[in-house]
């Protein structure tokens, strides 16, 4: 049986089993900091299990809280068929960005070995879809408003025919999320001086997402 509990600030799904692995010292401190994760980083991973077969498409999401619920909404092409599966089945998002390689001349150890830092939050829900033209429209509206709000005036002059035209070719849906999971590997099992001078090679990368991901390890040692 599976049902709905309260952990402090969290809202999970009580089960036999995690579905998510999270070691103890890469937890996140609470559902806030999983929300904004999601919002800095909101192109995920949406998967659906088929007859037995996982399918998965590539999205932008839109997150909407009021205290108790998270919902995150996206649209389909039309001619995806892994949007006849959403509603009825349990889908899984995944937000997953700022990563990187972390070798091992960082530590102190001679006996250690190469890893990967990374972040990533895992949402649980079943989908909804948005039914008619003004759901589908006021879903894509939305997503202007938080994607490109300036976008919005030449939106709204756009002839009803293309606009139409266009909402027939998408599928609109909203996940309600039932369970949430999280894990940030921030090299917190290892000694300040260590995390350190990982900071400091992040930080001279090239990379934007490495630089990110030091950004993180920075705020995870104050």
């Amino acid at each position: 049986m599976i049902k709905i509990i309260q952990l402090g600030d969290s809202f999970a799904l009580e089960r036999n089993a995690e579905t998510m692995y999270v070691p103890r010292s890469f937890q996140f401190d609470g559902q806030a900091e999983k929300v904004a994760f999601m919002r800095r980083y909101p192109f995920a991973t949406i998967i659906t299990a088929a007859d037995g077969i996982p399918m998965a498409t590539h999205l932008p999401f839109v997150l909407a809280e009021n205290g108790v619920t998270i919902t995150l909404s996206s649209h389909f092409a039309a001619a995806n068929s892994q949007a006849m599966h959403i509603e009825g089945n349990t889908s899984l998002i995944i937000f997953s960005e700022p990563h990187a390689y972390i070798s091992p001349s960082h530590y102190d150890k001679r006996e250690s070995v190469p890893t990967w830092d990374y972040i990533a939050v895992h949402a649980y829900g079943t989908c909804r879809m948005a039914d008619g033209v003004d759901a589908k429209l006021a879903l894509l509206e939305k997503m202007i408003a938080v994607y490109e709000p300036e976008y919005r005036n030449q939106w709204d002059a756009l002839p009803l025919q293309f606009k139409t035209g266009m909402l027939h070719g998408i599928v609109a849906f909203t996940l309600e999320v039932t369970d949430l999971q999280g894990q940030q590997k921030l090299s917190q099992n290892k000694t300040a001086a260590e995390r350190t001078r990982i900071v400091q090679q992040l930080e001279a990368s090239p990379s934007g997402i490495e630089r990110d991901l030091a950004t993180y390890i920075k705020k995870s040692l104050a």
